[in-house]
């Protein structure tokens, strides 16, 4: 099969960014081919690991590089989350090196940049040393404009009305 990898990013303030890139990994699974995911700042049993977990562990391969519970940076970077940031950048450019996975996404990633807990050079290496027959999906918010300039396609998920504004919490199924 004949495929050129690209790089995509999926940014912005609304609701569905990790959820267009697991989409995009059943969709390649559906085609018999193996995506990695890499969940930056996430830890925990979200469904989107039970379903992979019980029915598609042979195609999509999801791995957490989070601490137990999610850190809003207000009090600034803990050394526990730089150092598991460290972690999941190794694993995923080892990933992606290796040329096992078709696909392979970097959740979260943007997000990290963001908040200094990676240096924006590092992802720009990874993002560099892409196979060219691999696709290379980051996600999350404020993604830097050096990012946006070296993708190949940039969607951004805008926000225009929320059902956390009515202090509706993230429900199992639908956020978890």
């Amino acid at each position: 099969m004949d495929f050129q990898g690209q790089i995509q990013v999926y940014t912005g303030n609304g609701k569905g960014k990790t959820t267009a890139a697991l989409g995009l990994a059943l969709r390649a699974a559906g085609r018999g081919m193996k995506t990695y995911v890499a969940q930056f700042l996430k830890k925990g049993e979200y469904g989107e690991l039970l379903a992979v977990r019980e029915r598609l562990a042979d195609l999509i391969t999801i791995e957490q590089f989070g601490l137990p519970e999610f850190h809003h940076m207000k009090n600034g970077v803990s050394a526990a989350e730089v150092k598991a940031a460290e972690t999941g950048l190794t694993a995923a450019g080892a990933v992606l090196a290796a040329g096992e996975y078709r696909i392979v996404v970097l959740d979260e990633i943007n997000t990290l940049l963001h908040f200094q807990i990676v240096a924006i050079e590092q992802v720009l290496q990874l993002m560099e040393r892409k196979p060219a027959n691999v696709e290379l999906v980051l996600t999350g918010r404020y993604a830097p404009q050096a990012i946006l300039d070296r993708a190949d396609l940039v969607t951004e998920m805008k926000e225009i009305r929320h059902y956390f504004q009515k202090n509706i919490q993230a429900r199992t199924g639908i956020e978890k």
